[in-house]
């Protein structure tokens, strides 16, 4: 498994955590960089694999908003707030690398989280990924 999967699945890991732990008065981005530290040595995370997690964390901790409002538009009949917490996460992740990441080709970022979903979600969670990423990257292409 390569280093960027390695970082891919640290970050949904962390994200995870951050939806059940954050109080109301917390935002995403208060104390990123300490938080994850203490994780990655909680949960031993490889230290090659932490640069781009970490780097990942702060992509999304910034542009939350704007990330999920592309998922919302890409998923309709369904709120943000609705989706799977797994689901919704390695969502966030791929929309952030499809939109942000210019390095990172879109394909491979749906491809990327649809392996993840495999390993760490229910059965239909990567068509429904898949599904949502698709409708993401239709609507960056236009």
């Amino acid at each position: 498994m390569g280093i960027r999967r390695i970082s891919r699945e640290a970050t949904l890991q962390f994200l995870y955590q951050e939806d059940f732990t954050l109080t109301d008065d917390q935002s995403f981005g208060y104390d990123l960089e300490e938080r994850f530290e203490l994780f990655c040595t909680l949960f031993q995370v490889n230290k090659k694999a932490r640069p781009y997690a970490l780097a990942l964390l702060k992509g999304i901790s910034s542009s939350i908003e704007e990330i999920d409002a592309e998922i919302s538009k890409a998923a309709s009949n369904w709120r943000v707030s609705r989706i799977a917490a797994t689901d919704r996460n390695l969502l966030r992740i791929a929309v952030y690398e499809i939109v942000y990441c210019e390095k990172v080709p879109a394909q491979v970022a749906i491809n990327e989280v649809v392996e993840i979903a495999k390993k760490f979600a229910g059965d239909e969670s990567p068509k429904f990924i898949n599904g949502i990423l698709d409708a993401v990257l239709t609507a960056q292409k236009r």
